[in-house]
């Protein structure tokens, strides 16, 4: 029998579990460049109490398995709130296992609960397993919209401006 997926709420105790898989997903994604993440930071945005995300942590009986992090957007246009996820965390040796699926209905009950219209999230192009993964949900390309990011150099000078 598949042991049991539950999913909750981090915790401050959890903090160094965070760090161990947001890690272990930077490696994964081939990001180890970018990550920058400290348990400190953890504290302040994940835990502390202006926290900027939200982490849900799955394990299997007691075992971590993976988590999910997101935040709170809004449609303005549309006028309804949508969920970001920006982080979707399995380890590799429960892939397979459906706790992926499982930690996306988690985040749609939540998204349904507050009435969010959408779950939107961005994947990299060459991860062709979340891709698959993520069609295999009914999420579609959002090819309407060009995603930009301003950071580094042209950000500060931007700043400065």
């Amino acid at each position: 029998m598949p042991p049991k997926l539950t999913i909750r709420r981090a915790a401050s105790a959890d903090n160094d579990l965070i760090y161990t898989l947001l890690r272990e997903l930077a490696e994964y994604e081939r990001l180890m460049d970018k990550f920058f993440l400290t348990p400190e930071v953890i504290t302040r945005d994940f835990l502390g109490r202006d926290a900027a995300v939200f982490c849900d942590l799955a394990f299997a009986d007691e075992e971590p398995v993976g988590l999910a992090t997101w935040y709170w957007t809004y449609a303005t246009f549309a006028s309804y709130r949508g969920l970001y996820l920006e982080d979707l965390y399995v380890r590799e040796k429960w892939r397979g296992h459906g706790f992926g699926k499982e930690l996306m209905a988690h985040l749609a009950r939540e998204a349904a609960r507050h009435k969010a219209g959408h779950i939107k999230w961005a994947v990299l192009n060459w991860n062709r397993p979340s891709i698959a993964f993520y069609e295999s949900l009914g999420a579609k390309p959002d090819s309407a919209w060009t995603v930009y990011s301003l950071a580094e150099d042209p950000l500060q000078g931007l700043a400065r401006a």
